[in-house]
């Protein structure tokens, strides 16, 4: 893409230059409302169930705000003066917490909590060129940013901040593109997110197959007495779980000094289908009670929703010192001489296993949990032990296979985000000049073109 013809200092040692014809102004000063909203008390009924929309930050996720998952009242906005109303089209980023940095656009009139900084009626800016411009900071504002427990932007901060622009004509020019050219990019990721889901289904679908029919399609078979299993190899037992294996067994077997190292894993550190980041240790004698613990050749698979769902769990091995200590919404399952330890953790990742596993569940809702009795009177075939192994090294290649698609479908996804965000920069910086770019005029070029 081409250059602008003629460049001046921005005097910003991290931007270089700027279009010449491009002005730098200060963002307080090119919109006549900044400001942010409040919380009413959630203890009087009488400022809630409203018909205002109420905007937190969890609506902010680079989206136009079209409704709320909470509503407040006249009263509410009569009673609090920090809650204003802000008109549809403003521009709002969160200042802290977990989601600081992400923008949203109203789509509708709309009040918000503290933890928003709105930006409205823009005098010299076009809103969407500040969201894009804000975007692509986001990194730096929040490496600006200074709170003790978690990072923190105030309004001042955001007042602060100076952007290079043109003529609002001409950001709306640099908006269109990038409109256009992001919806394009983030088309392609959602197949490329499609095609890993397909390819998850189809991994689990091929292992799910292995350990519950075999390898062999040949083999006599009988019927498991089995709803959801069918027919199994005629000379697989069929038989739940508890005969071979022993459930979240005890702590009291440890045999290391409290000064000895071990594994600790919280939840993010479990994969999904596989895996176990072992990168946190502890000495013994830091672990309280209230963790799970397991050790070498266990298998641990998460109880809690959505975990158990998205297949979190894994095969242990190479647990420092043997032994680990982690999350409590874990399961741990011990193979016994029947059933090799990894042949089970293939089980329990098995299409079956999830759908039963999640018609078990109990409690209200973010914290459901399969209960133990489940894992023990899941019934299946189980294979002799040579033939379990046989299965292990066919489940191996599929994984390896898998791995490599995944790998490559990934780096595809990357690159596409680094493209995303290299177009944004360079367009909001004026490193390339997209003042001619038309869409429909590259429609209709690619109409002609294909006759």
């Amino acid at each position: 893409m081409r250059e602008y013809p003629d460049y001046k200092p921005s005097n910003v040692p991290w931007l270089g230059k700027v279009p010449s014809h491009w002005e730098v102004w200060k963002v307080t000063h090119g919109f006549n409302r900044i400001g942010s909203g409040t919380t009413p008390k959630s203890d009087n009924p009488i400022f809630y169930d409203g018909d205002i929309p109420w905007v937190t930050t969890s609506e902010l996720r680079e989206t136009v705000i079209l409704d709320t998952s909470q509503k407040v009242t006249e009263e509410a906005v009569a009673t609090y003066s920090a809650l204003k109303t802000y008109p549809k089209g403003s521009l709002a980023i969160a200042m802290y917490g977990a989601t600081i940095g992400r923008l949203g656009i109203l789509g509708v009139d709309a009040t918000f909590n503290q933890a928003c900084c709105v930006y409205a009626e823009p005098t010299v800016f076009d809103t969407r060129f500040v969201y894009y411009w804000l975007w692509m900071r986001r990194p730096i504002l929040i490496s600006l940013s200074n709170g003790g427990g978690q990072p923190n932007l105030s309004q001042d901060d955001l007042k602060k901040i100076w952007i290079p622009i043109p003529k609002v004509n001409e950001q709306k020019a640099i908006v269109r593109f990038l409109d256009h050219k992001t919806a394009q990019i983030d088309a392609l990721i959602a197949k490329k997110q499609s095609l890993l889901e397909k390819l998850a289904e189809q991994r689990t679908a091929l292992i799910s197959q292995a350990v519950t029919k075999g390898l062999d399609p040949s083999v006599p078979m009988k019927d498991s007495g089995v709803d959801w299993l069918g027919e199994i190899p005629a000379h697989w037992q069929c038989r739940r779980l508890r005969f071979d294996l022993k459930m979240n067994p005890s702590k009291s077997e440890i045999q290391l000094d409290d000064q000895d190292l071990v594994s600790f894993v919280p939840m993010e550190a479990v994969g999904e289908y596989g895996g176990l980041n072992l990168d946190i240790e502890k000495e013994l004698s830091e672990i309280g009670s209230g963790y799970t613990y397991f050790s070498d050749n266990d298998v641990v698979v998460a109880k809690i929703t959505p975990c158990f769902e998205n297949r979190k769990g894994a095969f242990a091995k190479g647990l420092k010192n043997g032994v680990a200590f982690g999350t409590t919404e874990l399961h741990v399952l011990r193979a016994n001489n029947n059933l090799l330890p990894e042949y089970l953790f293939n089980i329990t990742m098995s299409h079956a296993f999830a759908k039963l596993g999640e018609s078990e569940m109990f409690g209200a809702g973010g914290q459901k949990r399969v209960p133990e009795s489940f894992f023990k009177d899941f019934t299946i075939g189980i294979p002799p032990t040579l033939e379990q192994q046989e299965i292990l090294n066919y489940i191996q290649d599929v994984r390896s296979k898998f791995s490599q698609r995944f790998d490559k479908v990934t780096e595809i996804i990357s690159r596409l985000h680094e493209y995303r965000a290299a177009l944004i920069t360079n367009a909001v910086t004026g490193k390339i000049d997209v003042r001619d770019f038309c869409p429909n005029a590259i429609a209709e070029q690619k109409e002609l073109a294909h006759g």
